[in-house]
């Protein structure tokens, strides 16, 4: 599901006109317009607001590409061999090859190193400046299992 349209399906649930969310993350109703069918798509900080007007976690506006995704940098783990490994040798369903190895985590430990390490990647792969990567990670990263765990 899109941006745009999470945000109209959420707002339509919570009986919210455009006009009731514009005037709430202070934009213009042609704005809520354009982003729910998909004309334009907020960004990473406007998502952050708008997922608290709208009262539902942030990571439900953002979009991820489907399927596995490691609950440690958030990364997609398309591939088995992408998954980390358990001490017995084993697969982890949960981490990544980069994060998790021999049932341990290695690279960043704590979450601000890893948002800091990962961030220029991130920009350069998705063509986001690294300011937007930050903001982003910020919000995805500590509803990931490693970090809220923590």
């Amino acid at each position: 599901m899109s941006i745009g349209e999470v945000i109209s399906q959420v707002r339509e649930s919570r009986g919210m006109t455009q006009n009731e969310l514009a005037d709430r993350v202070m934009v213009t109703r042609q704005a809520v317009s354009r982003w729910e069918t998909g004309a334009t798509t907020p960004g990473v900080d406007m998502c952050k607001l708008l997922a608290s007007a709208l009262d539902v976690p942030v990571t439900r506006l953002l979009e991820a590409p489907p399927g596995p995704h490691c609950q440690s940098c958030g990364m997609p783990i398309p591939k088995q061999e992408q998954h980390g490994l358990e001490a017995d040798g084993t697969r982890s369903e949960d981490y990544c090859a980069w994060c998790y190895e021999d049932g341990a985590f290695v690279g960043p430990e704590t979450l601000d190193e890893l948002i800091e390490h990962s961030a220029p990647y991130m920009a350069e792969g998705t063509h986001i400046s690294q300011d937007e990567a930050v903001s982003y990670m910020s919000a995805v990263l500590p509803h990931l299992r490693r970090w809220r765990d923590q």
